[in-house]
């Protein structure tokens, strides 16, 4: 992969994770009442609260891990982007090594449910968040990738993820100040 394409494949991986972040943490965080779980004793301790900047932020710095994301799969492009259901081989990766088995003891994770002392059920209580921006991420990077030719795509993608960023901003310095 040339430079130039590469570039715009990692834009198009930053957008795609902090719009399919943003969207899958803003639902879970609602409909999973995030702010109650979080404030439990047990996660009060791991978790940071919803309203602390750097989680507010947290939507803002996918910038790195789009990036991130962009470089690690760049060695394997071809054998999921050029492959008919390659989103779904990709989702296989991100649920293999990203979230069942990280090198980590991450909540949700295998050696999260073995090393960490929190209960068993909490350990299942971020998967539909995970799995859901995940499999989002993986079909909407894959058909973006696949259809440069739909520019109404790049600018509707585009326009969303200037407005996120520009309201995450807003609602940074409105809470904190500048």
């Amino acid at each position: 992969m040339k430079f130039k394409q590469f570039i715009g494949f990692a834009y198009r991986a930053i957008v795609v994770q902090t719009l399919t972040y943003f969207v899958a943490g803003l639902l879970a965080s609602t409909l999973l009442d995030y702010a109650a779980k979080w404030g439990q004793e047990i996660m009060a301790i791991y978790m940071r609260p919803i309203t602390h900047p750097l989680v507010m932020a947290g939507p803002l710095l996918q910038i790195g891990r789009g990036l991130v994301f962009a470089l690690a799969l760049i060695p394997f492009y071809e054998a999921i982007f050029k492959r008919k259901l390659g989103w779904l081989a990709l989702w296989g990766l991100f649920l293999g090594f990203a979230i069942l088995s990280p090198v980590s003891a991450a909540p949700g994770s295998i050696e999260g449910m073995i090393y960490t002392n929190l209960p068993f059920g909490y350990h299942f209580f971020g998967w539909p968040e995970v799995f859901a921006q995940t499999l989002a991420f993986c079909l909407l990077l894959y058909y973006w990738e696949n259809h440069p030719e739909k520019k109404w795509l790049t600018w509707l993608l585009t326009i969303c993820y200037v407005l996120i960023a520009a309201l995450l901003i807003m609602g940074l310095l409105v809470t904190y100040g500048a």
